[in-house]
């Protein structure tokens, strides 16, 4: 990793194009590119929600959640290549499992908010389904790996499950919808 990344200005993209990592230059705003950008800022939030007050049990279910994330990420800078797998998608519905366990059913559509890291986290899960759309809309032009996208899928319905559990680990009430009514 030391010699990886000797320069970061390499003002190869002053033109308006990036480097994918088989080397092929794309323009900024391919569709590959969007879904990249949009991984990357989901790592990201996820970032600032690890910068919260967390208990250990949401640490150990976000910090792996980076480095995979990060994985898909050079995943779609080699098109072709898959790192996500099956393996990914089981990881994933276990601890949809185990959360939806501990929590009661809904009977209401729930608001983003709550504490902080719970808002943070409804915040990424949105970033998540942006990210997800635009994948397959790239699966649309180009072939892209399966479990990819359904890795993304249920990695939003699992911060959906993450943010309750936050709310209900810090004491804070979930916002509950309510339907206003307009005249």
């Amino acid at each position: 990793m030391a010699n990886r990344l000797t320069r970061i200005t390499t003002r190869t993209g002053d033109d308006g194009t990036t480097g994918l990592a088989d080397g092929s230059r794309v323009v900024k705003y391919h569709p590959r590119m969007e879904v990249i950008g949009d991984i990357d800022e989901l790592n990201s939030t996820i970032g600032v929600i690890l910068a919260e007050q967390l208990s250990d049990n949401i640490r150990d279910v976000l910090n792996p959640i980076q480095h995979e994330l990060f994985d898909l990420g050079g995943e779609l800078a080699v098109p072709g290549r898959e790192t996500l797998g099956e393996n990914h998608l089981i990881q994933l519905d276990t601890l949809l499992a185990k959360f939806s366990g501990t929590l009661p059913p809904l009977k209401e559509f729930i608001l983003p908010g709550g504490c902080r890291a719970a808002a943070l986290t409804h915040v990424a899960r949105t970033v998540c389904r942006r990210a997800e759309r635009k994948l397959v809309a790239l699966s649309k032009l180009e072939p892209v790996n399966p479990a990819s996208r359904k890795y993304l899928n249920r990695l939003s319905d699992l911060l959906f499950q993450v943010a309750r559990v936050i709310n209900d680990e810090a004491g804070a009430p979930n916002v509950y919808w309510s339907p206003q009514q307009t005249k």
